[in-house]
């Protein structure tokens, strides 16, 4: 008799805690009404459908073309990009210059064949020049007494 009594308890407690599945309740959604400055009128809200857009809207190869160039002297600011679309397929480059001094050049390509694929250049702004000294001969000093 314990056993069931356990038994019955441990289900009990499943079903309460979710883990048996319960019969699902809808309920419909409750009507808006909103009373109006005046308190004699009221106001009830009514669904309207959403219209999509018209079909004559619809471009079956979307084409674009736009480019930009930043060049800030005072605050050093240097960017730039052109992107053009054909279609499904979307090219570009876009450059600017990072913290330490080296100018990112990215070109990327995407189309749904290929996916997006980029190519990343760096390149440092101050080229750096090395140079090479003659080797310096020793001095010797004379020491008299």
């Amino acid at each position: 008799m314990a056993f069931k009594f356990v038994a019955l308890l441990a289900l009990i407690a499943a079903a309460s805690a979710g883990v048996l599945p319960a019969a699902q309740v809808y309920h419909a959604a409750p009507v808006a009404t909103y009373a109006a400055p005046a308190p004699a009128a009221v106001l009830k809200t009514v669904a309207h459908p959403v219209l999509a857009k018209a079909d004559e809207e619809y471009d079956p190869h979307p084409q674009y073309k736009y480019a930009y160039d930043v060049q800030d002297a005072l605050s050093g600011d240097s960017k730039s990009q052109v992107e053009e679309r054909d279609g499904d397929v979307v090219r570009g480059e876009y450059s600017l210059v990072d913290s330490d001094g080296f100018k990112r050049t990215v070109q990327y390509t995407a189309d749904p064949i290929n996916g997006f694929n980029a190519v990343v250049n760096r390149e440092p702004l101050v080229k750096t020049v090395v140079k090479t000294a003659a080797p310096v001969a020793p001095v010797y000093a004379a020491y008299h007494h």
